[in-house]
């Protein structure tokens, strides 16, 4: 575990981290907590196959798609989704996509040198669930989470909040067309609890929306640390009257797990695409080939301009008889190259039961790797294991207190070929499938 150095041992995080440290080499279980109106002992550490209601979390959205999964919270990762499924109004029964979602670390090294944080693993980060006021919810419902030592807290909203359009087309007669404009605004639903951790809050915020789409993004906010006042000229910025207090830069490099479990199975492949331009011959037109590389063994993998990975489904497939998938979009990144586990943008490990955070990862045997990158070490994958890591380099500003408005990190899990089309298209245009007519 990574703790300060010299002048920073006093920190907050260092004594949260110290504690849990002890707490965890004394053998203390990873505590699941539920509902404040489940007993505690009666609280699974999974929740059951069909989950009490309790637990469930159910939403239509617009065009009649349906979202449903279960959850429950860690005393260190705090909300974990589970049995996640989709099901659009075109789909007899849901699909099954993932079997567990939830943050697995945020690294935060400081410019200096001098320190260095895992904040899921290395703080209060779960017991620190936030109480939400309900303006903090607006339209949704705030469940109330029991956390141990921390008690009944109303910490985790479930709303839904408008995205813009869904899609629009202009049926142009011009071109044959009906002359009809199709046009819908979209919206989805909005999971997310907040947890503090030192100076800092995070926002830990998943999306589902009708079309498939699913996002995660944590959101930083809270304030900024004021034992990091120290930064020289090239490492901090200044912050307030003149150039004498300036905050040190840091870096917050966040790290999403991911198990699919894409129509009903573990045993997903993954693949990985890659795009290349060739400059044309003479007055000719630029060509561009597509590559397909099945990813069989255990990867550590780095973005590249028209570079993208899938999981697909080994176990079921839409209706034009294409296997079902989900793709990684990442979002915007500065890759932090201090760690060998931030050195990468995505990686794919074989499933093993202890390995559950990216850094600092505890549960596993004395003498066993501690980060992601240590895993990732050429095994064939059979039941694949998905780490997104997405990093920001926070170089403060005057506008940072206070408080600190939030900054977003994060990624979305686009379908493809989950449906035979989109899931929210029109009666009257169902029957274009394939070839547009013409």
């Amino acid at each position: 575990m990574h703790v300060s150095h010299g002048n920073r041992l006093p920190r907050a995080r260092k004594a949260a981290g110290t504690a849990l440290a002890v707490s965890a080499l004394l053998g203390a279980a990873i505590t699941t907590a539920g509902p404040a109106t489940a007993s505690p002992k009666a609280a699974p550490q999974a929740p059951a196959e069909d989950c009490s209601a309790a637990y469930r979390i159910e939403q239509t959205l617009d065009g009649g798609t349906t979202w449903r999964m279960c959850w429950h919270y860690n005393t260190y990762s705090g909300l974990i989704l589970d049995k996640i499924s989709y099901q659009p109004k075109s789909e007899p029964k849901p699909i099954p996509v993932l079997t567990s979602a939830r943050l697995a670390q945020i690294h935060v090294p400081y410019d200096d040198g001098d320190a260095e944080f895992d904040d899921v693993t290395g703080t209060d980060f779960g017991r620190k669930l936030q109480k939400l006021r309900t303006s903090e919810c607006p339209g949704g419902t705030i469940k109330t989470v029991k956390v141990p030592d921390g008690g009944n807290v109303p910490g985790l909203c479930t709303t839904t909040r408008a995205r813009g359009h869904a899609y629009r087309l202009n049926n142009d007669a011009s071109t044959g067309g009906s002359g009809k404009v199709y046009a819908a605004q979209g919206k989805d639903l909005l999971v997310y609890t907040v947890n503090k951790a030192s100076w800092y809050e995070y926002i830990t915020e998943w999306r589902f929306s009708s079309d498939g789409t699913i996002t995660s993004n944590v959101g930083a906010t809270g304030s900024l640390s004021p034992y990091d006042f120290d930064g020289g000229d090239d490492r901090g910025w200044p912050i307030g009257k003149g150039d004498q207090a300036k905050a040190e830069s840091h870096s917050h490099n966040v790290f999403w797990r991911l198990n699919f479990g894409l129509d009903g199975s573990p045993k997903s492949t993954v693949e990985q695409y890659d795009s290349k331009v060739t400059p044309p011959a003479g007055r000719g037109s630029p060509t561009t080939k597509t590559t397909r590389t099945p990813i069989t063994k255990e990867l550590a993998g780095d973005r590249q301009d028209m570079r993208w990975w899938r999981v697909v489904s080994t176990a079921g497939k839409n209706k034009d008889g294409h296997p079902r998938s989900y793709e990684f979009v990442p979002g915007a990144s500065q890759k932090h190259a201090g760690r060998p586990f931030t050195r990468h943008d995505v990686f794919f490990t074989d499933y093993k039961k202890c390995e559950q955070y990216a850094s600092n990862n505890i549960g596993c045997p004395n003498g066993y790797p501690a980060s992601v990158d240590k895993w990732a070490n050429g095994e064939t994958l059979k039941h694949p294991i998905s780490w997104v890591n997405i990093g920001f380099h926070h170089i403060a500003r005057d506008e940072d207190q206070q408080p600190m408005p939030v900054h977003w990190q994060g990624f979305s899990l686009a379908p493809r070929d989950v449906t035979a089309m989109n899931p929210l298209t029109p009666q009257d245009l169902a029957g274009v499938n394939g070839r547009p007519r013409t």
